[in-house]
C-alpha cells in the first residue's frame, strides 16, 4: 500500500500535465503492457501520456499484442519535440537500454519522474519515485498497484479488459509461463484473471514464428560453441526489424541437453546504417546471476554506464559499434564480424575460466 500511495502522490502532484512513457529499445510484452496500464492510471489524474519506443516491434506476439488491443505507441525520431512533455516515466528499464532517448530528454530538460522496474538496480537515473522490485515482471508490479486501488478496474470497460489481458501476457512471457513465477506473480495473475479475456490472450500468444526467426535460430544452432554447460552463438549481421529473433534463439538454445546458460549475439543494423552489437542471455541455473555475469563480462562505457544487465534468469547487452559502423565491402564486414565475435567469446570464456582458441573454438 505504501508504494501505491507514493506513486499516487507523484501523479497527483503532476495533475493535468503531459508525460512521456519511455520504453526500452525493442519493447517486450512486459514493457508494453505496463505502459498501457500506466496510461490508464494517469488518465485518472488528468495526465495525458504518450508511449515512446526506439528500435522495432517485430516479434509476432508483440505485434499481435499492440494491434489486437489497440495500444498506440510512438516510434522515436530526432524530430520529436520533447519539450511538450513535463515529465518522463521509465518502465521495465532504468535507462540503460534507451540511452539515446535519455540523452535527448536531458537536453530538453524533461525530468524523469517515475521509474518502475523488476531488474537489478542500475543507478543511471534519479527519479522522484522509484519502485524496483524483484518480481517476475513489471506487469506484476502494475497489477499490484491496480489491486491496491490505484485504478478501479471494471469488467464492463473494454479498455480495462484490454489492460488486464495485456498485463497477464506480460507476466506470462517474463516468467516463462509461470515456471519462474513467485508468489507475487501468481497473486497478480489471480487478480487480473477476473478482468482479462482468455480467448484474446490465447490469440495473442499463439502466434507462429516467422521464417526469419527460424533462420536466426538455425544460424545460432550451426554457430554455437558449447563449453562448461554454456552455449555461445554469434549469428552475424541482421536487420533491426529482426532483432527480436536474438532472445528467441537464446530461449531455444538454453533447452539443449547439458546446457544451463545460452548467449546469442549479433550486429544489428538500423535503417540509418547504425550498428550495435546486441546479445541475449538465458539461464536455467538457479544460482547463476545474469546481471552480475553480463556486467563483469562487458563492463562499462566511457560515460560509466554498463553495456547490459539482467534479472533472475535472463539478461541482455548492447554495445555501439560507433567508429567501425558501415560496410565499405563484404570483406570488411567479414573482418569486422570476426573481430567482435572473437572478442565476445574471449570475454565470456575468460569469465567462466575456459581457455579460448579462436581457430578451433576448443574448450580447454
Amino acid at each position: 500500500m505504501a508504494e501505491r500511495l507514493k506513486i499516487a502522490e507523484i501523479l497527483e502532484k503532476h495533475h493535468g500535465e503531459k508525460h512521456l512513457v519511455v520504453l526500452h529499445d525493442y519493447p517486450d510484452p512486459d514493457a508494453i503492457s505496463s505502459a498501457f496500464a500506466h496510461r490508464l492510471i494517469s488518465a485518472e489524474y488528468d495526465i495525458e501520456v504518450d508511449i515512446l519506443y526506439s528500435g522495432k516491434i517485430s516479434r509476432s506476439q508483440n505485434v499481435a499484442l499492440v494491434k489486437l488491443l489497440g495500444i498506440d505507441l510512438i516510434p522515436y525520431k530526432s524530430s520529436l519535440d520533447l519539450k511538450q512533455y513535463q515529465g518522463a516515466v521509465f518502465l521495465d528499464h532504468q535507462g540503460a537500454n534507451a540511452n539515446g532517448t535519455l540523452k535527448a530528454l536531458e537536453a530538453a530538460n524533461v525530468p524523469v519522474l517515475i521509474v518502475v522496474d523488476h531488474h537489478e538496480p542500475q543507478d543511471i537515473v534519479k527519479a522522484a519515485f522509484t519502485d524496483i522490485q524483484k518480481s517476475g515482471s513489471t506487469a506484476t508490479i502494475y497489477a499490484h498497484y491496480l489491486e491496491q486501488g490505484l485504478l478501479q478496474v471494471q469488467k464492463g470497460l473494454k479498455e480495462h479488459v484490454a489492460m488486464a489481458t495485456a498485463l497477464m501476457h506480460g507476466i506470462l512471457t517474463d516468467t516463462g509461463g509461470f515456471i519462474r513465477a513467485d508468489q507475487e506473480d501468481f497473486q497478480s495473475a489471480a487478480f487480473l484473471s477476473q478482468f482479462s479475456d482468455p480467448n484474446l490472450l490465447e490469440q495473442i500468444m499463439n502466434q507462429t514464428r516467422s521464417k526469419k526467426v527460424m533462420d536466426v535460430i538455425r544460424r545460432a544452432l550451426e554457430n554455437r560453441t558449447v563449453v562448461e554447460n554454456h552455449s555461445i552463438a554469434g549469428i552475424g549481421y541482421l536487420r533491426s526489424e529482426d532483432r527480436d529473433a536474438i532472445p528467441q534463439a537464446a530461449d531455444f538454445l538454453v533447452n539443449e541437453e547439458n546446457v544451463h546458460t545460452a548467449i546469442v549475439y549479433g550486429i544489428v543494423r538500423d535503417e540509418n546504417q547504425m550498428e550495435v552489437l546486441t546479445g541475449s542471455l538465458r539461464t536455467s541455473k538457479l544460482i547463476f546471476d545474469p546481471d552480475e555475469f553480463i556486467k563483469e563480462v562487458f563492463g562499462v562505457s566511457a560515460d560509466g554506464h554498463y553495456y547490459g544487465g539482467g534479472k533472475h534468469t535472463a539478461g541482455g547487452f548492447n554495445i555501439p559499434i560507433e567508429f567501425l559502423t558501415g560496410d565499405p565491402n563484404e570483406e570488411y564486414m567479414g573482418l569486422k564480424w570476426q573481430v567482435y565475435d572473437t572478442q565476445v567469446k574471449a570475454k565470456v570464456f575468460n569469465r567462466i575460466g575456459v581457455k579460448h582458441d579462436p581457430n578451433h573454438e576448443q574448450q580447454k
